[in-house]
């Protein structure tokens, strides 16, 4: 019997829970090849179950294009259900799979989820920033660190404009957590890079740039970007887009910048289609090649579409916890919610059916131009 991975989509993060048993990883042999570290691509299944078998061809297509890294998304509560007792069969999975195709990782870890603050563990329950705790925060970061030594940037709170917007009296105490968590980390694992992400799109659709700039802390700044506007229809034109990524360098300030997720929908709902999607890819690269000295990574969301009605973006239960996706200022609307999960559920190079789209073969001719 197969063992079964579980995928469910939560914001532009992709979460697996792996089912009970003894994990089989397959241990073909990669021939390697010349990859860039700096170009990644989100590596996921387009199916909400998949078999280890499977996962393991999907990452073997996603190597051969020459990227050089990966993001893995870690949900805290998952990670350590119980205090100092850690669950690695998820991350152990998916590490392994990014560790035998030569795949550096970028880590998506969840202290910040947008509006949602975790989740968190039950033991630890639902404390505000203040109270937090940095030790408990460097504690599981390090085993985490310490455990997966292919994983070499942090990314510690994502979509962190939205987290914020509300409560700006919040930040401070943030800054200090982050900082105390930084100085600990770096002391234990200094070559690992840490920083915060932000959601372009919401900060120049909402005007939120002032935010960005006073938590430009760490080791460089990271962005997300959808070309959307506040309802998620695409208005933009491909060159309009590549415009707008060139706002990350001001707000980056004196910090690297770096492309944690930037994606183009092929959904004709939210107005993409695969033309469009093809002439950004070409824009985006572009864009980093002309960039390419100031930027930390670039990494492309994601591979694989999902089927619609799959991408469900209301509150998600994540173990026992709960996580809001968007929050409630940004996703409450059910406009908003059915366009979010339309851009998302073809968001990938490759249809549902495991067809590539045009913009699959550009990506590897643009990443083997630059390699």
């Amino acid at each position: 019997m197969n063992k079964k991975i579980l995928g469910v989509g939560i914001g532009i993060a992709v979460i697996i829970a792996i089912s009970a048993g003894v994990l089989s990883i397959p241990s073909s042999e990669v021939t390697p090849q010349k990859t860039n570290e700096k170009i990644g691509l989100v590596i996921n299944s387009p199916n909400q179950a998949t078999t280890l078998q499977e996962l393991d061809e999907i990452y073997s297509t996603a190597s051969e294009s020459g990227i050089g890294r990966s993001n893995v998304y870690l949900f805290w509560n998952l990670i350590e259900p119980e205090r100092g007792e850690f669950n690695w069969q998820y991350s152990d999975a998916l590490m392994s799979f990014n560790k035998k195709n030569n795949l550096k990782v970028t880590l998506y870890f969840s202290i910040i989820n947008g509006e949602t603050l975790g989740p968190f563990p039950n033991w630890i329950g639902k404390p505000p920033i203040q109270s937090l705790g940095e030790d408990r925060v460097v504690s599981v970061l390090d085993a985490i660190l310490s455990r997966y030594n292919i994983i070499d940037t942090v990314i510690l709170a994502g979509q962190t404009e939205s987290q914020f917007r509300y409560h700006e009296q919040n930040i401070p105490a943030y800054k200090e957590l982050f900082t105390g968590v930084y100085d600990e980390i770096k002391e234990k694992h200094p070559d690992v890079k840490i920083g915060n992400s932000f959601a372009l799109h919401q900060v120049l659709n909402k005007n939120l740039k002032y935010i960005v700039t006073d938590l430009a802390i760490g080791d460089f700044v990271a962005f997300s970007y959808f070309p959307v506007d506040t309802l998620y229809e695409m208005v933009k034109t491909p060159q309009q887009a590549k415009d707008e990524l060139t706002e990350i360098f001001d707000l980056a300030g004196d910090k690297k910048a770096g492309i944690f997720e930037i994606s183009w929908s092929t959904s004709d709902f939210v107005g993409g289609n695969q033309d469009s999607q093809l002439e950004f890819l070409e824009k985006s690269f572009e864009f980093y090649t002309e960039n390419e000295s100031e930027l930390e990574f670039f990494t492309w969301y994601r591979q694989n579409d999902k089927p619609e009605g799959t991408c469900t973006f209301e509150v998600q239960d994540i173990g026992e916890s709960k996580l809001e996706v968007e929050g409630s200022g940004f996703g409450s609307s059910e406009h908003v919610i059915e366009r979010l999960n339309h851009y998302v559920c073809s968001a990938g190079l490759f249809d549902e059916n495991g067809n590539p789209k045009p913009s699959w073969s550009e990506f590897k001719n643009q990443i083997q131009m630059i390699n």
